[in-house]
């Protein structure tokens, strides 16, 4: 189950961080709420996850989540770069984070 929530936890990372452009500089109600709210969430489903998964593989996994997701929605939304290069950082990500799933 500890993994469950993690992962949720990258995905709530994702939404508070998308949410984060939206709000303009919390200048906008509903992105600003959404994005405190994800933060929260997010926060809370880690916090669930370490009462069983070692600390480092757990942080690493919910922040490579929440960065892999942000730069691949970032590229979709905003229309930010998606040149060979980053794609392949962003596969090394995604790499390292399967490999702390499988090794942890």
């Amino acid at each position: 189950m500890a993994w469950v929530y993690l992962i949720i936890a990258g995905l709530f990372e994702v939404v508070w961080a998308i949410a984060l452009k939206y709000a303009d500089g919390f200048t906008r109600l509903w992105p600003s709420a959404i994005s405190v709210a994800g933060m929260i969430v997010s926060v809370v489903l880690l916090e669930l996850s370490l009462r069983q998964l070692p600390v480092g593989t757990a942080y690493a996994v919910w922040t490579g989540i929440g960065t892999v997701g942000a730069a691949v929605l970032g590229m979709i939304l905003f229309q930010e770069p998606a040149t060979a290069v980053r794609i392949a950082c962003i596969g090394l990500v995604v790499c390292g984070i399967a490999g702390l799933k499988l090794f942890a």
